[in-house]
């Protein structure tokens, strides 16, 4: 749907996610995408902190992938760009791209967000608000 990232976010490598082997284990790279959508979301007007406390719905993961390029290590600097691949009439994708701080990239992450009804637990089409939140941030 987009090429242009729609959202930047940085962060450094703590230690507490390096293994043995001196690198980032690599379940906390979905961990650090996370931590882009939540700030995404923030900045779109659709808080996942209100929703959860407030809304109607909920906006949980239904499918995620990884791809890795190059190891990171302990105090790297890193560069996540949040893409907006697909908005569906139930879901969204995201991808996102992991840079070091030379812009190199190191992992390619996608995440499937699917809209469920807090009641029934049945998929329902995306809000209005967030539906245009999105296409806010996505003129395309």
């Amino acid at each position: 749907m987009q090429d242009k990232p729609v959202f930047e976010h940085s962060l450094t490598v703590p230690f507490q996610d390096i293994d043995a082997a001196g690198v980032v284990f690599y379940a906390h790279l979905f961990r650090y995408a996370h931590e882009a959508y939540e700030h995404f979301m923030q900045q779109i007007g659709c808080s996942l902190q209100e929703l959860l406390a407030e809304g109607s719905y909920l906006l949980p993961l239904v499918h995620a992938e990884a791809d890795y390029r190059r190891p990171l290590r302990h105090g790297d600097k890193l560069h996540l760009e949040l893409r907006l691949k697909k908005l569906g009439q139930t879901s969204f994708t995201l991808g996102y791209r992991v840079l070091g701080e030379d812009r190199t990239e190191h992992a390619r992450l996608e995440t499937v967000h699917v809209a469920l009804d807090r009641t029934t637990q049945r998929p329902l089409i995306l809000p209005d608000t967030l539906r245009e939140a999105m296409h806010r941030c996505n003129p395309n």
